[in-house]
């Protein structure tokens, strides 16, 4: 069974050939051409991944994805003539699994399409472990069935992106990870560009978690990358 792509994008060049690209790798593709169509094409059944423009008329493409992601985890690419890292964190903080800046190669959103749909896959296999799906360092608890953590049974309210990043912080505990690696796994490609946006996101998770309760679990390997250790 065919995999289909719903592309969210109102430059109707940029829709059509990504339409045509697509199709020809095997994908069935539908298309809406502002965000308030396509937010209703993207709730419905059978979406398997979502190309979203960020700017569009009627809805916009952060406020397609804030809506979509009340309702369903499907893959979400974030396609931007932006290039303000602002931009592309706002866009992670709602829920887009990935982000590509126009212009673009194909080939490489391509390669971003597939290794979504493999994470996806992947999640979905992980999730039938139920032996699996609670992890704890000391008093700091990571639930994956009900996407939560928790540190003395207080929850810390994460963005999915956030979450993700302590998941595979703690999937990994004691190994040292470098920003790429974090990147490669957690954003789910190889990133070229822009590796700071780790260094943001380690922030955060800090202020959540490290700094107001006064402990240390996520630990900066100079020169390297981080760590997270009990």
């Amino acid at each position: 069974m065919k995999d289909v792509v719903l592309i969210i994008e109102d430059e109707t060049k940029i829709a059509r050939f990504l339409e045509l690209e697509l199709k020809h790798e095997g994908y069935d593709v539908e298309v809406a051409y502002d965000g308030r169509t396509g937010y209703d094409k993207a709730i419905g059944e059978g979406i398997d991944l979502i190309i979203l423009d960020l700017m569009l008329p009627e809805l916009s493409g952060i406020e397609v994805c804030r809506r979509v992601r009340r309702v369903s985890d499907v893959p979400i690419i974030m396609l931007t003539a932006k290039d303000d890292i602002s931009d592309k964190v706002m866009g992670l903080d709602m829920g887009a699994d990935d982000y590509i800046t126009k212009p673009f190669a194909i080939e490489e959103l391509l390669a971003r399409i597939r290794t979504a749909l493999k994470r996806k896959t992947n999640a979905k296999k992980r999730s039938k472990d139920t032996n699996k799906n609670v992890i704890k360092a000391g008093n700091l608890e990571l639930s994956k069935d009900e996407y939560k953590v928790t540190y003395s049974s207080e929850e810390i309210m994460l963005s999915k992106k956030e979450f993700e990043l302590l998941l595979y912080m703690m999937e990994n505990k004691d190994i040292v990870l470098t920003r790429e690696k974090i990147l490669e796994n957690v954003w789910g490609y190889d990133f070229m560009g822009d590796t700071n946006i780790t260094d943001v996101y380690i922030r955060y998770l800090r202020s959540k978690i490290d700094q107001r309760f006064g402990i240390q679990y996520i630990h900066t390997v100079r020169g390297v990358g981080y760590t997270f250790r009990e």
